[in-house]
């Protein structure tokens, strides 16, 4: 039966009203009973935050392949054509369901929080950018390349599988200091929801048209987050135009009773998230409570049918009640899992996200060379399983570093140094010295995996776990070779005894990089693929996780209290590797930048009236007319060394003086290009630079206003000045 010819809004509430209640109430539930199900002959509407299905081709973790996501690259493409495709397959085996609680698009605020490998990074506008494009990819499928994300003005209406943005909003921390992300009371300004929490979602659904919307186990300023009218109805739904379901994280609705005393009663807290805009209970809380609710009062049934209308348009769009029509994806099957296009696109995607942090004397890359003795060392050095970070499935195979090192050459040994990450023992050091004396380089791969983070675990230490550290500095010691560092992980690590030790030639990080993962490491360390990776996130030093506790949520520096901020944006204090850090093989110089030096704007429909804060003068920002304050900046890139490269140009901004009352960012990212370029060759390179959105700052009150004053471009080692005058 077709579905098209009335709204499905329509559809869905005059369908779901012909329910029983207590149908009605099960559909708010992921797993209703089985004997509600077959009674309204509704297949169950499967619900679980996975990536990508239990089976299937393993891509990098998400914080490995932000960086950077663009529209041209493998990344971007393989969430456009595999995962969506691998999922419907799975779907039609019986093995999945349509629906997926992903992105994870939290800012990375902590490095400590055991799920930052999950996002996007620190960045509000990368993690921005990668929520739409996730988004689309996922639910559309395939779309015309180049096609920008600002052209979507609607949301399409039929899904290829759903997906589903989370966690709104603040969640970034797991068990910490006494305390845990269920009974956490998130203290956060309104100026840092505003220009750094909030952005990534407002892109999930306003660019991305996500079907669905996951709100945290948080509070945040005293309200939990699926209780919270503001959040979840004022701002996604009426603000931002949201017309899919939101859903619990799972037991979210059972905190508010039984855990962190919220409401009196269970009740209350039924008629609390419906009152706020949720629609469905990852849980059976609802499902137990709702019915008692209604008869006391306290729920009405327009609000469970108004919850039942979010589900179900999701479902029918989704072509859940279609049967076998010509308008679903039935004919694809098994064989689209785990394809050679797939799995191809999981390696050049691990490729793309690797990022050489130090490379002393261009030791790399090794040259091709058959009687060349390698030995690999450390607990990760013939990893598996650690490859594929938090949350993943069965991979169609596993490539290890150990593997991938044996396609270049024979004479590779492995030994692990280590019984396992923890590294709680030194009696596998000898072993490994001697493999090391014995070979012309040596690959140490240590890190992280999911017995230091995952849900919830965050760490303690930005340290290597155990003697990971006197692993690596007792076989460099030896070597009579180079020695090559590479660091599996999710999060970042100290490794400043790596950065100043001439004994460690190069340090690589390569994230969770997937099923392809060490033959992704094999090509850059052989020069097969130059590397373009930069770091979405700032890598911290030992002394940040001493003197800064994860439950401060502040993200602007105090100089006060000697709090040195956080991220790139607001962070005061030293770091070991910056964000947007990554090297290449090759070298890279910007010329014939071109952009105006001058931009005036005046009090029209996009400029209301001035604000004086501190004696400088602040426009409020209308979004309605700042399209007339558009500009271009252009610049050529060269590749002047001699291996052709992809290499991502980032452009900053820097505000003026004149806005230091506001406590701007120090420097925010507003654009940047993922290019090829040929050795020896150059190209053009363009950004679109709106400047209410990008020139904008936030204010105490949350408000986006233009500062009268000297901004600053920044590419490369070019800084350009943009007077920008602000006239009443």
């Amino acid at each position: 039966m077709r579905r098209g010819f009335l709204g499905w809004e329509f559809q869905a509430t005059s369908g779901g009203k012909k329910l029983s209640m207590a149908l009605r109430r099960a559909q708010e539930s992921n797993s209703p009973p089985l004997f509600l199900r077959r009674r309204a002959s509704l297949r169950l509407f499967s619900l679980w935050p996975r990536l990508i299905p239990r089976y299937g081709t393993k891509s990098p973790s998400s914080l490995f392949s932000s960086d950077m996501v663009d529209d041209s690259n493998a990344v971007t493409r393989f969430y456009l054509e595999a995962i969506s495709i691998e999922a419907i397959a799975m779907y039609n085996a019986g093995r999945s369901g349509l629906t997926f609680w992903s992105p994870n698009i939290n800012i990375f605020r902590d490095p400590r929080w055991g799920r930052g490998q999950e996002t996007p990074g620190e960045d509000p506008l990368l993690s921005s950018k990668y929520a739409a494009y996730f988004v689309r990819g996922l639910q559309e499928g395939d779309y015309d390349e180049g096609t920008a994300i600002s052209t979507m003005q609607r949301r399409p209406t039929r899904l290829k599988v759903s997906s589903c943005c989370k966690h709104f909003t603040a969640y970034d921390m797991e068990k910490s200091e006494g305390t845990d992300c269920f009974h956490f009371n998130a203290q956060v300004t309104v100026q840092d929801l505003q220009d750094t929490f909030d952005p990534p979602f407002r892109s999930c659904i306003v660019d991305g048209q996500a079907s669905g919307l996951m709100c945290s186990y948080n509070r945040v300023n005293g309200v939990p987050s699926c209780a919270d009218y503001t959040f979840l109805t004022e701002t996604v739904r009426n603000s931002w135009g949201f017309e899919g379901y939101i859903v619990s994280d799972c037991d979210a609705v059972a905190l508010l009773y039984e855990y962190i005393n919220y409401t009196t009663t269970a009740e209350d807290a039924v008629a609390d998230v419906l009152s706020a805009g949720m629609d469905l209970n990852c849980g059976t809380f609802l499902l137990r409570h709702t019915a008692a609710a209604i008869e006391q009062g306290k729920v009405t049934e327009a609000a469970v049918d108004r919850a039942l209308s979010n589900v179900m348009t999701v479902r029918m769009r989704l072509g859940l009640f279609d049967g076998n029509s010509g308008e679903t994806y039935n004919s694809i099957g098994p064989d689209a899992v785990c394809t050679r296009e797939h799995r191809q696109l999981s390696l050049e995607a691990a490729e793309q996200g690797i990022v050489l942090l130090k490379n002393s004397g261009n030791v790399l890359p090794f040259p091709r060379n058959d009687l060349m003795t390698i030995a690999v060392i450390g607990p990760s050095g013939n990893a598996t399983e650690t490859m594929l970070g938090n949350y993943a499935g069965v991979p169609c195979q596993y490539i290890t570093p150990f593997q991938g090192l044996q396609e270049y050459t024979k004479g590779v040994v492995f030994e692990p140094g280590c019984k396992d990450i923890m590294c709680n023992d030194t009696t596998l050091f000898l072993a490994a010295v001697r493999a090391a004396e014995n070979s012309d380089a040596v690959v140490i791969v240590v890190g992280l995996d999911k017995d230091q983070e995952r849900e919830g675990l965050d760490r303690t230490s930005l340290l290597l776990p155990g003697y990971q550290q006197d692993l690596v500095l007792e076989v460099s010691k030896v070597a009579k070779g180079p020695v090559i560092l590479v660091v599996m992980s999710g999060g970042p690590i100290d490794v400043t005894f790596a950065k100043g030790n001439c004994k460690i030639s190069s340090v690589l990080w390569v994230g969770y990089p997937g099923e392809a993962g060490g033959k992704a490491i094999a090509r850059v360390i052989f020069g097969d693929h130059n590397p373009a990776g930069r770091l979405p996130m700032t890598w911290y030093p030992q002394a940040f996780a001493e003197h800064v506790s994860i439950l401060n949520m502040h993200l602007r520096p105090n100089t006060s209290t000697g709090f040195p901020g956080r991220t790139y944006r607001f962070y005061t204090g030293e770091n070991v590797y910056e964000f947007g850090h990554g090297l290449s093989y090759t070298n890279f110089t910007y010329t014939n930048f071109s952009a105006p030096s001058n931009i005036t704007a005046r009090n029209t429909v996009a400029i209301r009236t001035p604000l004086r804060e501190d004696g400088a003068r602040h426009f409020p920002i209308d979004y309605t007319g700042c399209e007339a304050l558009a500009f271009k900046v252009v610049a050529y890139i060269s590749n002047t060394g001699t291996r052709d490269s992809d290499h991502i140009s980032l452009l900053y901004a820097i505000p003026p003086a004149a806005s230091s009352s506001l406590s701007p960012p120090r420097k925010q990212l507003i654009s940047f290009k993922r290019q090829h370029l040929i050795a020896g060759r150059c190209a053009k390179v363009e950004f679109d630079v709106d400047t209410c959105k990008d020139l904008g700052l936030t204010n105490e009150a949350g408000t986006k206003v233009l500062v009268h004053g000297d901004y600053k471009l920044s590419l490369g080692d070019i800084e350009h000045v943009i007077s920008l005058t602000l006239l009443s």
